[in-house]
């Protein structure tokens, strides 16, 4: 993160700096999040696996494929090019989606296993751990602006009251982030406890 210039009873400028930074790292989290499988068929689950085609190429499903979710437990996958539907069907069994692909020659088609409660408590461990590495990554962004508004403190570049007003704002703008995070979490939780 660049050094920021302060200028006394400037909040909005910091508050927004502080925002997109923090908004990364949910936006992360989200990313994260769709990838934790509710037992719902849904191509996010898939469309990112890297394929080599074509001689060594690596390219995402997505790029060399239609992907459909034909309905709540079936994902089929029909290639562009049916050359590579083996190359496909091999990049399947290499990820760790944990679904073995049925491969008709034409299109490949995954089936999803009804969810044990064994699976959805392993994902809700996942959901977890993600949720934590996206409050640490918060937290982080705070320290890093906490860093620089107390080395500007420091070199008397901004005054002890606006130190102090940048500090709470700080803390807030922090709280509302990761309630926002926990907020997505059980949401998320909520759907692999249902489905």
């Amino acid at each position: 993160m660049d050094k920021m210039t302060f200028i006394e009873n400037d909040t909005k400028s910091f508050e927004q700096a502080m925002k997109a930074h923090m908004q990364s790292a949910i936006k992360h989290f989200e990313g994260e999040l769709i990838k934790i499988r509710t037992g719902r068929a849904h191509t996010s689950l898939i469309e990112d696996i890297q394929v080599v085609a074509y001689g060594g190429s690596t390219m995402p499903l997505k790029q060399i494929a239609a992907l459909t979710a034909a309905d709540v437990r079936l994902l089929t996958i029909q290639p562009w090019d049916a050359s590579i539907i083996d190359d496909i069907e091999r990049a399947l069994k290499a990820s760790d989606i944990g679904i073995k692909p049925i491969n008709d020659g034409k299109i490949i088609k995954l089936v999803l296993p009804e969810m044990s409660t064994e699976r959805r408590d392993q994902l809700i461990k996942v959901l977890h751990k993600k949720l934590e590495e996206c409050r640490v990554a918060i937290r982080n962004v705070r320290k890093e602006f906490n860093n620089q508004i107390r080395d500007a403190k420091k070199d008397k570049s901004i005054s002890e009251n606006f130190f102090n007003r940048l500090g709470d704002c700080l803390q807030k703008v922090t709280d509302t982030f990761i309630a926002q995070a926990n907020q997505m979490a059980e949401k998320k939780e909520k759907e692999v406890h249902t489905v």
